[in-house]
């Protein structure tokens, strides 16, 4: 038997290249044009990142229509419908887009299924920004399906011309079982051309289902709205975990979870930075879990170009 405390940690997790990418675009913002500069919604869904960027001079709102005219305003990460853009034009806005490009994939496949004139059932969460952005590239077009058993409620016009697309932060398997049950009651139901569920969301679920029955507790480090943070502790319990919280920060655990416990797993979602993964680490030092393990199913090498207003200049050679 190893040492009796010890912390097990989830690779890969925290940051996912879509993340990256946008977070450093409100960065490059702020440094080419100085503050402020505005975002619509929460860059991401981290509490901590969007705390740091307003420090930095970046003032987050709900609407284009709070950001002054001419001003410049950064989409976030979850996308944005094409009603948005319009609204940001008539207020002569100047935009930067930081839609994760595996979003905008799905809003593409949107436009071209409703283009052919499709039901397109969209499998999210009722709220959720990227669900907002999706439906809105179609909306004549577009059913939302909340989870499994909101299955019984679904009209199509035309069994045959069917499609499901997906939020990309969801559960695969919670996304599965609602693609069954769709099957079921519509056995003609298309396949989205290609995987919707994001490689890092999936990537952090497989990771987490391999180390959560070895865990007493999984504490999951990611922000309440953050879609696929919340995904991981329902993971981690499905999976074989005794107990799992999410936390924004270390201070927000409670010491009696550790009453008992040899084994803690740790993993982040995918808009977290790894000094907020560092402080639970810690913490849990502090409290004698000072062997650390790694649990590794995959290794990510994809990156994300910026959006094309914040690239170097191409210098000659």
């Amino acid at each position: 038997m190893s040492e009796r405390k010890r912390v097990l940690l989830a690779e890969p997790r925290g940051y996912c290249a879509g993340v990256d990418r946008a977070v450093e675009t409100v960065e490059r913002a702020l440094d080419k044009h100085g503050a402020p500069v505005y975002v619509r919604k929460e860059i991401v869904h981290n509490r901590h990142v969007v705390e740091t960027l307003s420090e930095r001079g970046a003032i987050f709102v709900g609407e284009t229509d709070e950001v002054p005219e001419g001003a410049l305003v950064v989409f976030s990460a979850h996308g944005v419908s094409p009603e948005v853009h319009r609204s940001a034009a008539e207020r002569s806005l100047k935009t930067i887009d930081a839609t994760c490009p595996l979003v905008t994939k799905v809003h593409q496949e949107a436009k071209r299924f409703a283009r052919d004139d499709y039901d397109i059932l969209l499998i999210g969460h009722e709220g959720h920004e990227e669900v907002e952005g999706t439906a809105g590239e179609a909306p004549q077009h577009v059913q939302l399906v909340d989870g499994p058993d909101s299955v019984d409620d679904v009209t199509v016009r035309d069994e045959s011309k069917i499609v499901w697309l997906s939020q990309t932060t969801l559960s695969v398997d919670e996304t599965m079982e609602t693609v069954n049950r769709l099957r079921q009651k519509f056995p003609l139901l298309n396949d989205p051309p290609s995987d919707d569920i994001c490689y890092a969301t999936q990537n952090r679920q497989v990771a987490v289902k391999a180390m959560a029955p070895r865990c007493d507790l999984v504490i999951v480090v990611g922000s309440k709205n953050s879609s696929n943070s919340v995904r991981l502790v329902e993971v981690a319990l499905q999976a074989g975990a005794s107990a799992a919280h999410l936390v924004d920060y270390a201070r927000d655990i409670d010491l009696d979870w550790l009453e008992g416990v040899d084994t803690v797993g740790i993993t982040s979602g995918a808009s977290v930075p790894e000094v907020l993964v560092r402080g639970v680490v810690d913490l849990l030092a502090e409290h004698g879990f000072d062997s650390v393990e790694s649990v590794t199913t995959a290794n990510e090498t994809v990156t994300f170009a910026l959006p094309r207003e914040l690239r170097p200049a191409r210098t000659a050679r």
